[in-house]
Protein backbone atom coordinates (compact mmCIF):
# COMPACT_ATOMS: atom_id res chain seq x y z
CA UNK A 1 0.00 0.00 0.00
CA UNK A 2 0.95 3.41 -0.94
CA UNK A 3 2.03 5.59 2.41
CA UNK A 4 0.50 8.95 0.74
CA UNK A 5 2.09 10.91 3.82
CA UNK A 6 5.60 9.62 3.05
CA UNK A 7 5.41 10.47 -0.31
CA UNK A 8 3.58 14.41 -0.23
CA UNK A 9 6.33 15.01 2.04
CA UNK A 10 9.12 13.26 -0.16
CA UNK A 11 7.37 15.31 -3.12
CA UNK A 12 7.64 18.82 -0.93
CA UNK A 13 11.10 18.62 -0.52
CA UNK A 14 11.76 17.67 -4.27
CA UNK A 15 9.50 20.58 -5.34
CA UNK A 16 11.40 22.72 -3.43
CA UNK A 17 15.01 21.69 -4.70
CA UNK A 18 13.68 21.24 -8.35
CA UNK A 19 13.14 24.94 -9.23
CA UNK A 20 14.75 27.38 -11.56
CA UNK A 21 18.65 25.57 -10.99
CA UNK A 22 18.00 22.63 -13.16
CA UNK A 23 17.22 25.33 -16.14
CA UNK A 24 20.85 26.32 -15.59
CA UNK A 25 22.51 22.88 -14.98
CA UNK A 26 22.86 22.14 -18.76
CA UNK A 27 24.76 25.46 -19.97
CA UNK A 28 27.13 25.49 -17.08
CA UNK A 29 28.26 21.29 -17.94
CA UNK A 30 28.48 22.54 -21.28
CA UNK A 31 30.88 24.80 -20.79
CA UNK A 32 32.70 22.66 -18.39
CA UNK A 33 31.83 19.37 -19.67
CA UNK A 34 29.72 17.13 -19.00
CA UNK A 35 31.80 14.63 -16.81
CA UNK A 36 33.04 17.58 -14.61
CA UNK A 37 29.87 19.43 -13.83
CA UNK A 38 28.85 15.17 -13.01
CA UNK A 39 31.69 15.27 -10.65
CA UNK A 40 30.45 18.32 -8.93
CA UNK A 41 26.91 17.26 -8.77
CA UNK A 42 27.46 13.93 -6.98
CA UNK A 43 30.33 15.39 -4.28
CA UNK A 44 27.71 18.73 -3.68
CA UNK A 45 24.52 16.31 -3.40
CA UNK A 46 26.43 14.90 -0.68
CA UNK A 47 27.31 17.92 1.14
CA UNK A 48 23.65 19.02 0.87
CA UNK A 49 21.95 15.97 2.06
CA UNK A 50 24.26 15.42 5.18
CA UNK A 51 23.03 19.29 5.97
CA UNK A 52 19.53 18.68 4.81
CA UNK A 53 19.56 15.74 7.62
CA UNK A 54 21.16 18.00 10.43
CA UNK A 55 18.55 20.34 9.85
CA UNK A 56 15.72 17.36 9.68
CA UNK A 57 17.25 16.42 13.06
CA UNK A 58 17.14 19.78 14.37
CA UNK A 59 13.34 20.18 13.56
CA UNK A 60 12.80 16.90 15.53
CA UNK A 61 14.71 17.68 18.73
CA UNK A 62 12.53 20.90 19.06
CA UNK A 63 9.05 21.28 19.84
CA UNK A 64 6.34 23.94 18.47
CA UNK A 65 6.45 25.20 14.79
CA UNK A 66 9.50 27.48 13.84
CA UNK A 67 11.44 28.26 10.81
CA UNK A 68 15.12 28.55 10.05
CA UNK A 69 14.81 32.07 11.96
CA UNK A 70 13.43 30.41 14.91
CA UNK A 71 15.77 27.77 15.59
CA UNK A 72 18.85 30.06 14.84
CA UNK A 73 17.08 32.26 17.48
CA UNK A 74 16.92 29.31 20.01
CA UNK A 75 19.98 27.54 19.44
CA UNK A 76 22.50 30.38 18.69
CA UNK A 77 21.31 33.91 19.32
CA UNK A 78 19.71 36.69 18.56
CA UNK A 79 22.42 37.97 15.89
CA UNK A 80 22.48 34.40 14.44
CA UNK A 81 18.61 34.90 14.10
CA UNK A 82 18.76 37.88 12.25
CA UNK A 83 21.32 36.85 9.63
CA UNK A 84 18.92 33.79 9.18
CA UNK A 85 16.42 35.77 8.38
CA UNK A 86 18.52 37.55 5.98
CA UNK A 87 20.24 34.87 4.17
CA UNK A 88 16.60 33.20 3.66
CA UNK A 89 14.71 35.98 2.98
CA UNK A 90 17.63 37.38 0.65
CA UNK A 91 17.38 33.70 -0.83
CA UNK A 92 13.63 33.37 -1.58
CA UNK A 93 12.86 36.96 -2.77
CA UNK A 94 15.88 36.13 -5.32
CA UNK A 95 14.39 32.80 -6.32
CA UNK A 96 10.78 34.29 -6.47
CA UNK A 97 11.98 37.10 -8.63
CA UNK A 98 13.76 34.27 -11.39
CA UNK A 99 11.01 32.47 -10.91
CA UNK A 100 8.81 35.20 -12.45
CA UNK A 101 11.61 36.11 -14.72
CA UNK A 102 11.60 32.80 -16.27
CA UNK A 103 7.77 31.92 -15.88
CA UNK A 104 7.14 34.76 -17.82
CA UNK A 105 9.70 34.29 -20.87
CA UNK A 106 8.85 30.37 -20.94
CA UNK A 107 4.84 31.36 -20.89
CA UNK A 108 5.99 34.29 -23.76
CA UNK A 109 7.72 31.75 -25.86
CA UNK A 110 5.23 29.18 -25.45
CA UNK A 111 2.02 30.79 -26.34
CA UNK A 112 3.63 33.46 -28.64
CA UNK A 113 6.81 31.98 -30.39
CA UNK A 114 8.78 34.82 -28.53
CA UNK A 115 9.93 36.45 -25.50
CA UNK A 116 8.39 39.89 -26.31
CA UNK A 117 5.29 39.68 -24.02
CA UNK A 118 7.30 38.49 -21.07
CA UNK A 119 5.79 40.91 -18.29
CA UNK A 120 2.39 40.38 -19.27
CA UNK A 121 2.76 36.81 -18.31
CA UNK A 122 4.82 36.79 -15.44
CA UNK A 123 2.45 39.22 -14.36
CA UNK A 124 -0.63 36.53 -15.07
CA UNK A 125 1.27 33.65 -13.30
CA UNK A 126 1.86 36.00 -10.46
CA UNK A 127 -2.20 36.13 -10.01
CA UNK A 128 -2.69 32.94 -10.42
CA UNK A 129 0.16 32.03 -7.60
CA UNK A 130 -0.77 34.52 -5.19
CA UNK A 131 -4.62 32.51 -5.67
CA UNK A 132 -3.30 29.30 -5.09
CA UNK A 133 -1.09 30.30 -2.05
CA UNK A 134 -4.52 30.70 0.25
CA UNK A 135 -5.06 26.61 -0.15
CA UNK A 136 -2.66 26.29 2.28
CA UNK A 137 -0.63 23.13 3.72
CA UNK A 138 -3.56 20.74 1.50
CA UNK A 139 -2.99 23.17 -1.74
CA UNK A 140 1.07 22.58 -1.10
CA UNK A 141 0.40 18.84 -0.96
CA UNK A 142 -1.47 18.79 -3.88
CA UNK A 143 0.60 21.18 -6.22
CA UNK A 144 3.69 19.53 -4.79
CA UNK A 145 2.70 15.67 -5.72
CA UNK A 146 1.07 16.52 -9.53
CA UNK A 147 3.78 18.87 -10.08
CA UNK A 148 6.96 16.53 -9.26
CA UNK A 149 5.02 13.40 -11.49
CA UNK A 150 4.56 15.94 -14.30
CA UNK A 151 8.13 16.90 -13.98
CA UNK A 152 9.76 13.20 -13.58
CA UNK A 153 6.82 12.58 -16.84
CA UNK A 154 8.43 15.46 -19.21
CA UNK A 155 12.06 14.65 -18.48
CA UNK A 156 11.61 11.00 -18.69
CA UNK A 157 9.68 11.27 -22.18
CA UNK A 158 12.25 14.06 -23.12
CA UNK A 159 14.92 11.53 -22.29
CA UNK A 160 13.31 9.06 -24.69
CA UNK A 161 12.28 11.12 -27.52
CA UNK A 162 15.76 12.75 -28.15
CA UNK A 163 18.32 10.18 -26.90
CA UNK A 164 18.45 9.15 -30.50
CA UNK A 165 20.11 12.55 -31.15
CA UNK A 166 22.30 12.27 -28.82
CA UNK A 167 26.22 12.76 -29.98
CA UNK A 168 28.45 10.92 -27.74
CA UNK A 169 31.47 13.87 -28.67
CA UNK A 170 29.31 16.28 -27.08
CA UNK A 171 29.71 14.51 -23.35
CA UNK A 172 33.45 13.78 -23.60
CA UNK A 173 34.00 17.37 -23.96
CA UNK A 174 36.21 19.00 -21.18
CA UNK A 175 37.65 22.66 -20.64
CA UNK A 176 39.26 22.34 -17.17
CA UNK A 177 39.28 26.24 -17.52
CA UNK A 178 35.73 26.01 -16.59
CA UNK A 179 36.22 23.36 -13.59
CA UNK A 180 34.54 25.38 -11.21
CA UNK A 181 31.73 27.14 -13.13
CA UNK A 182 29.30 24.75 -12.33
CA UNK A 183 29.79 25.07 -8.63
CA UNK A 184 27.64 27.68 -7.84
CA UNK A 185 24.18 26.61 -10.08
CA UNK A 186 24.94 23.13 -8.77
CA UNK A 187 24.76 24.78 -5.02
CA UNK A 188 21.86 26.28 -5.67
CA UNK A 189 19.94 23.91 -7.86
CA UNK A 190 19.87 21.15 -4.72
CA UNK A 191 18.99 24.20 -1.73
CA UNK A 192 15.64 22.77 -0.29
CA UNK A 193 16.60 23.92 3.43
CA UNK A 194 12.94 26.33 3.42
CA UNK A 195 11.06 23.57 3.04
CA UNK A 196 12.31 20.96 6.04
CA UNK A 197 10.72 22.83 8.79
CA UNK A 198 7.36 21.71 6.88
CA UNK A 199 8.32 18.29 6.51
CA UNK A 200 7.84 17.74 10.08
CA UNK A 201 4.20 18.91 9.81
CA UNK A 202 3.71 17.16 7.02
CA UNK A 203 4.51 13.72 7.97
CA UNK A 204 3.33 14.54 11.53
CA UNK A 205 2.77 11.01 13.27
CA UNK A 206 5.47 9.01 10.93
CA UNK A 207 8.63 11.06 11.89
CA UNK A 208 10.63 8.07 11.74
CA UNK A 209 10.46 8.00 8.09
CA UNK A 210 11.65 11.76 8.04
CA UNK A 211 15.14 10.65 7.68
CA UNK A 212 14.10 8.29 4.98
CA UNK A 213 11.80 11.00 3.22
CA UNK A 214 14.95 13.63 3.17
CA UNK A 215 17.13 11.24 1.68
CA UNK A 216 14.74 10.26 -1.25
CA UNK A 217 13.76 13.61 -1.49
CA UNK A 218 17.02 14.68 -2.90
CA UNK A 219 17.42 11.82 -4.41
CA UNK A 220 14.93 12.08 -7.02
CA UNK A 221 16.49 15.80 -8.26
CA UNK A 222 20.15 14.38 -8.43
CA UNK A 223 18.76 11.69 -10.57
CA UNK A 224 16.86 13.83 -12.59
CA UNK A 225 19.24 16.39 -13.12
CA UNK A 226 21.53 13.87 -14.15
CA UNK A 227 19.16 12.54 -17.02
CA UNK A 228 18.50 16.49 -17.97
CA UNK A 229 21.60 17.68 -18.15
CA UNK A 230 22.55 14.06 -20.33
CA UNK A 231 20.50 14.68 -23.01
CA UNK A 232 20.84 18.68 -23.73
CA UNK A 233 24.64 18.51 -23.51
CA UNK A 234 24.55 15.43 -25.89
CA UNK A 235 22.28 16.67 -27.94
CA UNK A 236 22.90 20.47 -28.08
CA UNK A 237 26.73 20.58 -27.08
CA UNK A 238 27.76 23.98 -26.57
CA UNK A 239 24.61 25.60 -28.06
CA UNK A 240 22.63 25.47 -24.84
CA UNK A 241 21.15 29.10 -23.37
CA UNK A 242 21.20 30.13 -19.87
CA UNK A 243 17.37 29.03 -19.66
CA UNK A 244 18.22 25.62 -20.89
CA UNK A 245 14.35 24.87 -21.78
CA UNK A 246 14.33 27.62 -24.55
CA UNK A 247 16.83 26.22 -26.44
CA UNK A 248 14.37 23.14 -27.31
CA UNK A 249 10.57 23.12 -28.39
CA UNK A 250 7.30 23.67 -26.77
CA UNK A 251 7.10 20.86 -24.67
CA UNK A 252 10.83 21.41 -23.40
CA UNK A 253 9.32 24.52 -22.32
CA UNK A 254 7.05 23.43 -20.85
CA UNK A 255 8.64 21.52 -18.23
CA UNK A 256 10.32 24.64 -17.23
CA UNK A 257 7.39 25.92 -16.51
CA UNK A 258 6.26 23.30 -14.06
CA UNK A 259 9.73 23.48 -12.35
CA UNK A 260 9.56 27.35 -11.60
CA UNK A 261 5.84 26.63 -10.76
CA UNK A 262 6.49 24.20 -8.18
CA UNK A 263 9.32 25.73 -6.46
CA UNK A 264 7.68 29.45 -6.41
CA UNK A 265 4.34 27.60 -4.69
CA UNK A 266 6.62 25.90 -1.91
CA UNK A 267 9.31 29.08 -1.33
CA UNK A 268 6.35 31.47 -0.60
CA UNK A 269 4.74 28.63 1.58
CA UNK A 270 7.63 28.79 3.61
CA UNK A 271 8.65 32.72 3.31
CA UNK A 272 4.65 32.69 4.78
CA UNK A 273 5.56 30.65 8.10
CA UNK A 274 8.25 32.57 8.58
CA UNK A 275 6.87 35.93 9.20
CA UNK A 276 3.88 33.98 10.94
CA UNK A 277 5.51 32.01 13.27
CA UNK A 278 9.07 33.99 14.02
CA UNK A 279 8.41 37.06 13.59
CA UNK A 280 4.84 37.29 14.75
CA UNK A 281 3.57 38.97 11.89
CA UNK A 282 -0.25 39.25 11.03
CA UNK A 283 -2.10 37.78 8.39
CA UNK A 284 -2.30 41.04 6.39
CA UNK A 285 0.88 42.12 6.75
CA UNK A 286 2.06 38.63 5.94
CA UNK A 287 0.34 38.70 2.58
CA UNK A 288 2.02 41.97 1.61
CA UNK A 289 5.63 40.28 2.11
CA UNK A 290 4.82 37.26 0.73
CA UNK A 291 2.59 38.20 -2.36
CA UNK A 292 3.05 41.87 -3.12
CA UNK A 293 7.09 42.03 -2.72
CA UNK A 294 7.75 39.61 -5.20
CA UNK A 295 6.03 41.17 -7.75
CA UNK A 296 6.94 44.92 -6.60
CA UNK A 297 10.61 43.32 -6.90
CA UNK A 298 9.86 41.87 -10.43
CA UNK A 299 8.41 45.72 -11.66
CA UNK A 300 11.25 47.29 -10.26
CA UNK A 301 13.44 45.14 -12.28
CA UNK A 302 11.98 45.34 -15.15
CA UNK A 303 12.15 49.12 -15.36
CA UNK A 304 15.90 49.14 -14.38
CA UNK A 305 16.52 46.36 -17.21
CA UNK A 306 17.82 43.87 -14.25
CA UNK A 307 16.05 41.14 -15.72
CA UNK A 308 18.70 38.57 -15.88
CA UNK A 309 17.92 35.14 -14.99
CA UNK A 310 21.46 33.80 -14.37
CA UNK A 311 22.31 36.20 -12.52
CA UNK A 312 19.21 36.80 -10.08
CA UNK A 313 19.52 33.15 -9.60
CA UNK A 314 22.51 32.46 -9.15
CA UNK A 315 24.20 35.20 -6.82
CA UNK A 316 20.74 35.25 -4.79
CA UNK A 317 20.57 31.42 -4.08
CA UNK A 318 24.21 30.44 -3.70
CA UNK A 319 25.00 33.80 -0.82
CA UNK A 320 21.71 32.74 0.82
CA UNK A 321 22.47 29.11 0.65
CA UNK A 322 25.81 29.06 1.82
CA UNK A 323 25.04 31.24 4.90
CA UNK A 324 22.02 28.73 5.75
CA UNK A 325 24.42 26.16 5.63
CA UNK A 326 26.93 27.25 7.69
CA UNK A 327 24.30 28.03 10.66
CA UNK A 328 22.39 24.91 10.30
CA UNK A 329 25.45 22.89 11.20
CA UNK A 330 26.31 24.95 14.08
CA UNK A 331 22.47 24.48 15.20
CA UNK A 332 22.97 21.27 15.14
CA UNK A 333 26.03 21.15 17.23
CA UNK A 334 23.42 23.03 19.98
CA UNK A 335 20.38 20.96 19.48
CA UNK A 336 22.29 17.96 20.61
CA UNK A 337 22.45 19.83 23.79
CA UNK A 338 19.68 21.92 24.08
CA UNK A 339 17.13 20.05 22.20
CA UNK A 340 13.95 19.55 23.78
CA UNK A 341 13.07 15.76 22.90
CA UNK A 342 14.91 12.86 21.83
CA UNK A 343 14.71 13.05 17.76
CA UNK A 344 13.67 9.73 15.93
CA UNK A 345 17.54 10.06 14.70
CA UNK A 346 20.70 11.65 15.09
CA UNK A 347 23.58 12.72 12.75
CA UNK A 348 27.04 12.30 13.32
CA UNK A 349 28.93 15.86 13.25
CA UNK A 350 32.29 16.69 15.12
CA UNK A 351 33.77 20.34 14.89
CA UNK A 352 36.00 19.13 11.83
CA UNK A 353 32.98 18.49 10.11
CA UNK A 354 31.65 21.77 10.52
CA UNK A 355 34.76 23.40 9.21
CA UNK A 356 35.01 21.49 6.22
CA UNK A 357 31.55 21.79 5.04
CA UNK A 358 31.75 25.41 6.15
CA UNK A 359 34.36 26.17 3.68
CA UNK A 360 32.88 23.99 1.25
CA UNK A 361 29.55 26.76 1.29
CA UNK A 362 31.69 29.95 1.47
CA UNK A 363 33.95 28.23 -1.75
CA UNK A 364 30.65 28.38 -3.47
CA UNK A 365 29.70 32.35 -3.05
CA UNK A 366 33.54 32.54 -4.05
CA UNK A 367 32.87 30.50 -6.65
CA UNK A 368 29.76 32.29 -8.27
CA UNK A 369 31.21 35.79 -7.53
CA UNK A 370 34.51 34.82 -9.41
CA UNK A 371 32.85 32.69 -12.72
Amino acid sequence: MVDKKFWATVFTLSGTIIGAGILGLPYVFSKSGFFIGLFWLLVIGAIVMFTSLCLGEVSLRTKGKHHLAGYARKYLGIWQKRIMFFAVAFGIYSALLAYLIGEGQSFSKLFTGTLDYSLYFAIGFWIIMSFLLREGLRGLKKIETWGVLAIIFIILFISGWYSPSINVENLFYNDFSYFFLPFGIILFALLGFTSIPELKMEIKGKEKKLKKAIVVGILIPIILYIIFSFVFVGVLGKEIQGVATLSFGNLVVLLGIFTMLTSYFVLSFSLRDMFMFDLGFSKKNTFFFVSIAPLFLYLIASIFNLLDFVTVLGIGGVFSGGLMGILILLMNKKAKKYGDRKPEYSMPINWFVVILLSVVFIAGIIFELVF
